[in-house]
């Protein structure tokens, strides 16, 4: 990779800065978001600002990464490593493929398992939909839809409207909310609704 190039993007869904990595809970969550996403790259040794600082020992920082994939994540995650060495610092990137076992958990600070996504450089807590689509695109077992008034509904609305919300459709329908959030899970899952996230919002588009 041209190290020079990708810092100077910045940061996105599958690059992160870190100047270094001293808490597993903390890069946990960052490992959990990449594998559950499309992977990534961790670039160590480059502050938040771009600015290229180097590792003082890589091992050192291999050994926490390790350490937060194989104990803080669930199921573990195995990362891959090189060495770049630019304007006489050696710079880790550390990268993360996308998993197939997904939902991927990190062990927070409180002691719970919690689910990552990536939203644009950020990573996120993921909803109860969001699982629940993790969990069930890796199934075997087809998506049952059952196109009624429910779904047809949506589908209208979506007509008229750029996009909804869970909650917005819980209303429309007047449907319980883990109800609306089954709809929609099946509905994403087969292709007819898109899901989008934001740091802010979650919201639904027709595909």
């Amino acid at each position: 990779m041209n190290l020079k190039r990708t810092i100077l993007e910045g940061e996105n869904a599958t690059i992160d800065f870190k100047k270094t990595i001293n808490n597993c809970e903390k890069i946990a969550k960052t490992l959990v978001a990449f594998a559950n996403n499309k992977g990534g790259k961790l670039l160590v040794g480059v502050a938040d600002d771009g600015q290229i600082k180097g590792v003082k020992s890589e091992e050192e920082e291999k050994y926490v990464l390790d350490k937060a994939g194989q104990n803080y994540c669930h199921p573990t995650i195995d990362i891959s490593y090189e060495e770049i060495y630019v304007d006489g610092k050696i710079v880790l990137v550390a990268e993360i493929k996308e998993s197939d076992t997904k939902p991927h958990y990190a062990l927070g600070e409180d002691k719970k398992w919690w689910v990552y996504i990536r939203v644009k450089d950020k990573s996120l807590l993921a909803s109860k939909v969001v699982v629940d689509v993790l969990k069930r695109s890796n199934s075997d077992v087809g998506v049952h839809l059952e196109y009624s008034i429910n779904e047809k509904k949506i589908l209208e609305y979506l007509t008229d409207h750029d996009r909804i919300t869970s909650a917005e459709y819980g209303k429309l329908m007047k449907l319980p909310r883990r109800k609306a959030q089954r709809i929609l899970v099946n509905l994403v899952l087969s292709g007819i609704i898109r899901l989008h996230n934001t740091e802010t919002e979650e919201y639904y588009t027709a595909s």
